[in-house]
């Protein structure tokens, strides 16, 4: 019998999807010191400027999108399949989906607001 070590093993078709708007869905997965998201999202998408006390890495897998960061978002950057974005805590941020996109996400901390489904900033994405 093996010890109880507070390991998971999970499959990503046996965890939950959420619905977030019309065009995103989500996988969420977290520990007690970080979350990992997958997100499938669709060409048009807009993710309103916010921020959180959370430093973010964003690996896209597929797809291509536009990136605005800071107060006026004045730094911008796009993304396409393969690279990564590593976005500090409390820095304010906005994208653009430009095409059908999948994307990894981690957070660490984990996002309790994604957790308990109070990012109402995601729950009406803006085409």
């Amino acid at each position: 019998m093996a010890a109880d070590t507070g390991v998971q093993k999970l499959v990503l078709d046996q965890v939950e999807l959420e619905q977030i708007g019309e065009g995103m869905i989500r996988w969420l997965v977290w520990g007690s010191e970080m979350l990992m998201a997958r997100i499938s999202l669709g060409a048009g998408i807009s993710v309103p400027k916010h921020q959180h006390p959370n430093e973010q890495i964003t690996y896209l897998l597929a797809g291509e999108m536009d990136f605005r960061f800071g107060d006026d978002g004045e730094d911008q950057r796009h993304i396409g399949a393969g690279e990564i974005l590593v976005i500090p805590r409390d820095m304010p941020h906005a994208a653009k989906v430009l095409a059908e996109a999948e994307v990894i996400e981690l957070f660490a901390p984990p996002r309790q607001d994604w957790i308990d489904g109070t990012d109402s900033y995601l729950r009406a994405p803006q085409k």
